[in-house]
């Protein structure tokens, strides 16, 4: 639950100007989901992602540079 976070009035950081960051925060953490309903989401985040021809890429990239597979 993101509302004990404070408002960041002071904050340089642009950020944190506007009042959407929390509201845009809540949504790329589905804070409306059910567990099951998060559960599955990140399964099939997980699949797409491992289907993925730009995940096969960057983990041929860091392979190739790091040494990372």
């Amino acid at each position: 639950d993101f509302s004990h976070f404070p408002p960041f009035p002071g904050s340089q950081l642009p950020c944190f100007h506007g009042s959407s960051t929390i509201r845009h925060l809540k949504e790329r953490f589905h804070m409306n989901l059910t567990e099951e309903q998060l559960q599955l989401l990140v399964e099939q985040m997980v699949d797409g992602s491992m289907r993925s021809i730009t995940t096969k890429l960057y983990d041929g990239f860091q392979y190739l540079t790091n040494g990372i597979m």
